[in-house]
């Protein structure tokens, strides 16, 4: 029986968790530093085709029907006219048992977390990694060790782990833009609330969508704003009330009076990956945000956790784990440029950059050769 630990309780690391679950010839263990795993209640994720698919393995097509949304479509407005611009058919990419779905993040993490109760060890904070022959010793702050034959790092863009392997070589990337995220009380006017609604504007961004049949909305804003090394290194500067206000004044007045029916709202820098950090030895492995983390413009990030995690778990189970690097970055790659021009084109400012711009989504939301290419590519395993 093989040893695997998993450093960090988030989606990638409880999803490869359960799938070698199934299999009786692997030991699993799930090292969380956190006192309990990060639930955050009521905020949305968005789970594109190729994610739902691979989660149907583990049973996530059972979970309560009520529970998750199925959006057929992206509405796309201007941020400053509220028109609608066009709309993108998403379904088109569904099949029988996988469809784009909505829900609540913590609706996720208790359905990953549901059958590894007695696998996940909480206050488990990381402070060595040595080899010692075949056999990989895992040291933490509270004195206990930890020997085992795979280490799978999922511990986040931060990742405490990916620091101690690569001596700090490795570091994300501010991507200079804040991420404001809170749950919307009512329906705004004149929007399609069954589908994904998207507001382009100069410099900022906002996404509205269903998290369940109860009609939960979540509301995701990406703001450009430059943050100096000291503000970006002080995390307890966007629990300050006053930095907040700071913040909410530089939201475009379009979307002022969203942002007064807005709940539990949160805010947040946000970190990229620049580069990939490839491990020496064949048993010690990253995914999720550990391995990559994207700019928030394509609603991937979950998705490709997921998927990277089954990657994984294939190439351990068949033995085939040096082709494991090399296949995730060359999808990775693809998917990162793909949220880059997304980000781009959504964050346009100049009125005659703008209207093109609009012509060309028109036309290339109804182009079913590009839409295949482009997203298609990404939304299939």
């Amino acid at each position: 029986m093989k040893k695997i630990a998993i450093i960090g309780g988030g989606i990638s690391g409880l999803y490869i968790a359960n799938l070698f679950k199934q299999n009786p010839d692997y030991e699993i263990t799930v090292f969380e530093k956190n006192n309990s795993l990060n639930l955050e209640e009521g905020y949305g994720v968005q789970l594109s085709v190729n994610s739902v698919e691979l989660l149907n393995k583990i049973g996530f097509k059972n979970i309560d029907f009520n529970e998750k949304f199925h959006p057929k479509k992206i509405d796309f407005y201007s941020l400053k006219s509220k028109k609608k611009i066009c709309e993108l058919d998403i379904s088109s990419f569904d099949s029988k048992d996988s469809k784009y779905t909505t829900l609540k993040r913590s609706t996720l993490v208790k359905f990953l977390k549901k059958d590894l109760e007695n696998l996940i060890k909480t206050s488990y904070k990381i402070s060595k990694i040595a080899q010692q022959n075949q056999q990989i010793v895992l040291s933490f702050e509270n004195n206990e060790t930890f020997e085992c034959d795979y280490l799978i790092i999922s511990d986040g863009v931060f990742s405490k782990s990916k620091n101690l392997i690569s001596n700090n070589e490795i570091k994300p990337r501010y991507n200079n833009t804040l991420a404001i995220r809170g749950i919307l009380s009512k329906s705004p006017d004149k929007i399609d609330n069954k589908n994904i609604s998207l507001f382009l504007g100069p410099d900022f961004h906002h996404v509205i969508y269903p998290v369940n049949y109860k009609g939960d909305l979540n509301f995701i804003a990406i703001l450009k704003y430059q943050l100096s090394d000291k503000e970006q290194e002080n995390y307890s500067l966007f629990n300050d009330n006053s930095f907040i206000e700071k913040i909410l004044k530089k939201i475009p007045l379009e979307s002022k009076e969203l942002f007064e029916d807005l709940k539990e709202l949160k805010m947040f820098p946000v970190f990229i990956s620049v580069n990939f950090y490839e491990s020496q030895n064949n048993n010690i492995h990253l995914i999720g945000d550990a391995f990559f983390a994207y700019p928030p413009s394509f609603a991937q990030g979950a998705s490709q956790s997921i998927e990277g995690a089954y990657e994984l778990f294939k190439s351990i189970e068949n033995n085939t784990e040096n082709n494991f690097f090399k296949n995730r970055v060359k999808k990775t790659k693809m998917v990162n440029l793909r949220s880059k021009i997304n980000q781009f084109a959504f964050h346009l400012s100049d009125p005659l950059t703008i209207f093109f711009r609009n012509i060309f989504l028109k036309k290339l939301v109804k182009n079913k050769k590009f839409l295949e290419t482009y997203l298609g590519r990404i939304y299939k395993n």
